[in-house]
């Protein structure tokens, strides 16, 4: 019998430790039974996962995938957070947006869990007069207010800091941003930026009485909401942080009264790492500007779900998208965090979702105690090395931009919207080849769905940068289906054919079902094709049964009035056939091609 030491850590102690070249042997007998014959590296470069930038996440990380130095949480590089205790003391800043003057639902929100109001002002929501109405019975010392107001800054501003003097609040209890971004006015409008002097009065007024309040937003989500990729974002926003650096010392501010007077925004999505990781390396990349500029600081952070990736259809699947991305948020050290409600892509939300948005957080931080840790994630081989990888990524963008004369230069020339553009072509081949799923869209699709109604949401700023959705394309191709519904009273139909016992062909049989859904076409099962109402037919069965009966069957279809026969599998020489679906196809391509044969506009 061994005695093992009592340390406490002993277990298998005595069994040595396995390496990294056993576990790439291991991997490399996976493969080959899969009939890839690779080894070493390329065998373990077989298993990562591309991402955006050029970054790829490995199967595997250890001790020896080195990143920089974290610092601590508090103290530059503010990798790990710029508060020494980060959430911990009563979690993060629960900021609920509002853009319509509702002073029932704003009240609402403070009783239940919100602590800061995001209020959307001016010509594309509250009204400027009306900001005295939607804060009444509002404690504005308790509850800071963050505004949006686009190019109405100045009287939005000026009418926020009447109702603290009206109210008797003592400048220094003054909490919140003003919202001056013009630049972000000008990538949402394709305007030009509007005069910066009237920003930098307020910055200065801030800076001088009111220490609490900043004067500015650098918003990242144009970037995000036009398709740019996690690194875009990151160098877009650092551009205009260090565009509105100069602006404010230009007009006086010392640099760090300048470095003071910023709020970064930036948009937290369902892929947590890659969100942990962009707020960390946001907060290196800013700290290095600082330091460069002579007044090292840390970035307050305002993170908000992402609207690209809220879904029109099924939109109770937002609630789960939203609940990690505000994890990741969280995790990631965002000071401030925004869940859009579930129902955001249809219109202004009820009570219900403004309910669901708030308590995300409130769970994650009350009963998931997420906030009781400094950086969960810090210490992670992934994670920091993502983030270092990330931040390079980044900078290299945020230079690229520089070198074009800078964040306002490059909306001009149209190069930003040029470079968006690309990385959108690029993930919306992944989403068309349904190689990114969208679950309740291109993934399990409910056609019998009844959508939640909802009034309009104010109109958007539009003319700038484009505003981009995951779920654009199927959504297009849903909505012909619909009109189609509407207008014959029946949705367009395909008949799939099950040749063989249910163990051959269940598995194309509901990947066929799945697919043709998304595009809005109702798959028939059972009967004969002369009884379906169809128009096309899918074959769905086993390679061995294709092979057997696919010829025949295709050939009896269409005797039977079928004028487009698919394949569920790979492409072959079958005759009779003329497309073939299967996993990695081109889903919109073949659903648009489909429903055009079918006459549906």
């Amino acid at each position: 019998m061994t005695v093992l030491p009592d340390d406490g850590l002993s277990l298998a102690a005595e069994f040595p430790d396995a390496t990294h070249e056993q576990w790439q042997r291991l991997v490399e007998g996976v493969l080959r039974k899969s009939g890839k014959e690779v080894s070493g590296a390329a065998a373990e470069n077989a298993l990562s996962t591309s991402l955006e930038d050029g970054l790829r996440a490995r199967p595997l990380y250890t001790a020896d995938d080195s990143a920089p130095e974290p610092g601590l949480p508090g103290f530059a590089p503010f990798v790990r957070g710029c508060r020494a205790e980060g959430n911990t003391l009563g979690g993060w800043d629960v900021r609920q947006q509002h853009t319509a003057g509702d002073n029932t639902a704003v009240l609402g929100d403070l009783e239940n869990g919100v602590t800061s109001l995001w209020l959307v002002t001016g010509e594309r929501g509250i009204p400027v007069a009306s900001l005295g109405d939607t804060l009444d019975g509002v404690f504005l010392d308790l509850a800071p207010v963050a505004l949006d107001a686009g190019s109405e800054v100045e009287p939005a501003a000026a009418e926020l800091l009447r109702l603290y003097e009206e109210r008797g609040i003592a400048p220094e209890a003054a909490r919140g941003t003003l919202g001056a971004d013009p630049l972000n006015f000008a990538a949402r409008t394709g305007y030009e930026a509007f005069p910066f002097a009237p920003v930098a009065a307020l910055a200065r007024r801030c800076a001088e009485e009111y220490p609490g309040l900043r004067a500015l937003t650098v918003d990242a989500l144009p970037y995000h909401g036009a398709g740019g990729s996690a690194a875009q974002e990151l160098g877009a926003s650092l551009a205009t942080g260090v565009a509105y650096l100069r602006e404010l010392t230009e007009a006086g501010l010392s640099v760090e009264q300048a470095v003071g007077q910023l709020e970064f925004r930036f948009a937290a999505t369902a892929d947590q790492f890659l969100t942990i990781a962009k707020l960390r390396a946001a907060r290196r990349l800013w700290a290095r500007v600082t330091e460069v500029c002579g007044a090292p600081g840390g970035q307050v952070q305002h993170a908000v779900t992402s609207p690209v990736m809220m879904s029109r259809r099924d939109p109770w699947v937002n609630m789960l998208r939203t609940t990690v991305a505000t994890l990741a948020a969280g995790v990631g050290g965002a000071e401030s965090v925004t869940v859009l409600p579930f129902d955001h892509a249809l219109g202004l939300p009820d009570a219900f979702a403004l309910r669901i948005a708030r308590n995300t957080s409130t769970i994650l931080v009350e009963e998931s105690h997420l906030s009781r840790v400094i950086d969960p994630a810090g210490g992670s081989w992934y994670v920091e090395r993502l983030t270092d990888e990330l931040a390079h990524a980044g900078w290299e963008f945020f230079q690229h931009i520089e070198q074009q004369g800078g964040q306002a230069a490059a909306l001009r020339s149209g190069s930003l919207r040029e470079d968006l553009a690309t990385t959108w072509a690029a993930r919306s081949a992944k989403l068309a080849r349904r190689r990114e799923p969208i679950t309740g869209v291109s993934e399990f699709p409910n056609l019998a769905e009844r959508l939640p109604e909802r009034a309009p949401a104010p109109t958007t700023p539009s003319g700038g940068l484009p505003r981009v959705r995951r779920d654009e394309a199927y959504e297009a191709l849903r909505a012909r289906s619909d009109a189609h519904l509407a207008t014959t009273g029946s949705r367009p139909r395909i008949f799939l054919a099950a040749l063989g016992p249910a163990a051959a062909h269940t598995a194309r049989l509901s990947f066929a079902s799945n697919l043709f859904q998304a595009g809005g076409i109702e798959p028939v099962t059972a009967g004969e094709f002369a009884d379906s109402g169809a128009t096309e037919a899918c074959l769905c069965s086993s390679d061995a049964l294709y092979a057997e009966q696919a010829a025949q069957v295709a050939g009896e279809l269409r005797s039977a009035g079928a004028g487009h026969v698919f394949l569920a599998g790979r492409p072959g020489q079958y005759s009779g056939v003329d497309a073939y679906v299967f996993a990695g196809c081109d889903a919109v391509a073949v659903l648009s091609a489909t429903l055009d044969r079918m006459g549906v506009s």
